[in-house]
């Protein structure tokens, strides 16, 4: 299986599965001599870990990393980074029912048709649990740009929205709830609403917006590596994400140039940022902004038509331990890969 790094000059590679004995990663390129905030890299983890709060999955996982190697003394000695995330608290029996079976919507079946194995537990390498080791890439990549502020809060949990502009949100309310919506009256809505939806025994999916400040200009590689063409990759690369857009986005197909055009300020800022701190696959120095649409999760308590591997349609009834709806948990995995993201490019801008 091919397609398990990311990155350039920051590279960060995963590994392990859901079920197994423990995930975890190699991080190669971070420079030395950078002091790591230890529990900063816990905060973050404690953020996407499962059974955090009563709408997500009940899953019980400290997500507590170990370090094998690159640090010593508290700091980076720029040697490849490894770490490895135990996982403690499997239950594989849950998912003894799908052995023979293709869930609807899972990666069951095209896993097992590429390479004549799966790993059924859990959906195996397949399972959003592998973003935990991205998390930790992502949180020390944070610390290696600590001056740019990476921000992601859910802004519509189904048919709920929060359409405020984010230049009118408080940034520090997105922790104040277990939905991670900054408008307090919203994020009850939604959290009522996932509530609801759980009890039906169903899922539902949602946006999660994410706001970067303090990008230097200049982060980006025209032709086929565009800073936005890198995030959108980086973005969709997360499990469940089916859309992903920034600046104007879709809107500004609506738009005429006229009404689209950022004019310039003497100093090279903009009077408005419709290109979303990005021109020409570069950063411009403005605030980069943009939106992730995830799906419902698949795994639902209702009982489906499923495939089983002789090609039979049978009814199967999910079980285990799932999200009714992921995006409160996803709000530190768009982060995370934001910051690599970044990261690599800060990198490789270093080499002009």
């Amino acid at each position: 299986m091919a397609g398990n790094s990311y990155g350039t000059l920051y590279k960060v590679t995963t590994f392990g599965e859901s079920h197994g004995e423990a995930l975890g990663g190699i991080i190669d390129g971070c420079p030395s001599g950078i002091e790591l905030d230890l529990e900063a890299i816990e905060l973050e983890m404690s953020r996407r870990k499962p059974g955090q709060s009563a709408i997500v999955t009940q899953r019980k996982e400290p997500d507590a990393v170990q370090f094998l190697s690159g640090i010593f003394e508290g700091k980076t000695t720029g040697t490849p980074i490894g770490f490895i995330i135990p996982n403690t608290n499997q239950k594989s029996d849950d998912y003894s029912h799908i052995k023979d079976n293709y869930r609807p919507s899972h990666a069951d079946y095209v896993y097992d048709q590429k390479y004549g194995f799966r790993d059924y537990r859990g959906g195996g390498r397949s399972s959003a649990r592998e973003t935990a080791s991205r998390v930790v890439a992502g949180a020390i990549a944070k610390q290696m740009l600590p001056e740019i502020k990476i921000n992601a809060y859910v802004s519509s949990v189904g048919p709920i929205h929060l359409d405020t502009p984010y230049q009118d949100l408080d940034f520090s309310k997105i922790e104040s709830n277990p939905v991670r919506c900054p408008d307090e009256k919203s994020a009850a809505i939604m959290e009522e609403y996932i509530r609801d939806i759980r009890k039906q025994g169903d899922t539902v999916g949602g946006v999660v917006s994410c706001v970067i400040q303090n990008v230097p200009v200049g982060l980006g590689e025209p032709v086929f590596d565009k800073l936005h063409a890198e995030l959108g990759k980086a973005m969709l690369s997360i499990n469940a994400v089916k859309g992903f857009e920034y600046g104007s986005g879709f809107s500004g197909s609506e738009m005429k140039g006229s009404e689209h055009n950022d004019l310039y300020n003497p100093d090279g800022t903009t009077k408005t940022n419709l290109s979303g701190g990005i021109q020409g696959g570069i950063s411009n120095g403005m605030d980069i902004y943009f939106r992730v649409a995830f799906k419902p999760v698949a795994t639902i308590m209702q009982t489906q038509d499923s495939l089983d591997n002789k090609g039979n349609i049978t009814p199967m009834t999910g079980k285990g331990r799932h999200d009714p709806c992921v995006v409160p948990r996803a709000v530190p995995i768009v982060e995370a890969m934001a910051a690599i993201v970044l990261a690599d490019f800060y990198l490789i801008n270093k080499t002009y």
